[in-house]
């Protein structure tokens, strides 16, 4: 049995002969060959184009398939939009196997909603679709028209192109994610069947999720609309969130299912995996 291991320029190798070993050190002077391998890729996935009229801007989408897709033809399928697929679609591509198999949820489509490029600067951009409202320290602003390519582009087209159905939409985001998730449910709440809020920036534009949530309840007591929101106890929008969560307990809109998960010794991102694996049992469990 012989082995090779390179050190500094250095090979070494060992060469086993009737039990015993000699060992032989050589200069190593060619220069190493570049190999190349196949990538990793997720099955039953691809990925699609669409340029918004609403906000003038080209986005990505990562969209995974139900592998029972070809049982039936009839056969219509929750959907998940899922905001920062660039991140976050192999997380929840991942979750939704688990959950599946083990028969919580339904097979799903999930719709990762990215920007293209190959240096597309993510937070740059999510900060302008994902705002409610401008910030004076960057760009940002563009909810309302973010929520129009929802509403008039990218569910059409999800809807026309794919065995949606139209009944059982759902819209996940962490982060500035989730303050649109918030923004959207308080502005068009049967739009989508149930919103997931994972950490969400409810402290941006000084507490603007707060001022929003007042706004919707002066005129409304009733909020069509199943709401999950979750955070890291070790994270500095716990206080904030828990804040939240108290005031949509007290506030018992009609008609809102909601669930909140306070995540036992995570921070910002390594809460991620179990909020929404918990937020997409939330929204679709068959048990």
């Amino acid at each position: 049995m012989r082995s090779s291991n390179s050190v500094a320029g250095l090979v070494a190798a060992v060469t086993w002969t009737a039990g015993f070993a000699t060992t032989a050190i050589a200069q190593n002077n060619a220069r190493p060959q570049t190999a190349t391998f196949a990538a990793v890729t997720i099955p039953n996935t691809e990925v699609r184009s669409l340029h918004s009229a609403a906000t003038g801007r080209d986005y990505e989408l990562y969209v995974y398939l139900p592998a029972s897709r070809s049982r039936s033809a009839e056969a219509k399928h929750p959907v998940l939009y899922l905001l920062d697929g660039q991140w976050y679609f192999k997380l929840l591509a991942s979750i939704q196997g688990g959950l599946l198999y083990d028969n919580y949820v339904p097979d799903v489509i999930v719709v990762g909603i990215t920007y293209p490029g190959a240096n597309a600067n993510y937070d740059s951009l999510r900060a302008v679709d994902y705002t409610p409202v401008a910030s004076s320290n960057r760009g940002s602003g563009d909810g309302a028209k973010f929520l129009a390519f929802l509403k008039t582009e990218l569910i059409p087209f999800i809807e026309n192109n794919y065995s949606a159905d139209p009944s059982r939409r759902a819209l996940m985001g962490s982060s500035l994610g989730g303050l649109f998730a918030l923004y959207a449910m308080f502005t068009e709440p049967k739009l989508f069947s149930g919103y997931v809020a994972a950490s969400p920036a409810v402290t941006y534009a000084n507490r603007g999720a707060f001022a929003t949530e007042v706004a919707y309840a002066r005129d409304h007591t009733e909020l069509p609309a199943r709401l999950f929101v979750a955070v890291g106890d070790q994270e500095p929008l716990a206080a904030p969130v828990r804040e939240l969560i108290d005031t949509l307990r007290r506030r018992n809109y009609r008609g809102l299912t909601f669930e909140s998960r306070i995540i036992e010794g995570e921070r910002h991102s390594g809460n991620k995996p179990e909020a929404f694996n918990r937020g997409l049992r939330f929204l679709f469990r068959t048990k």
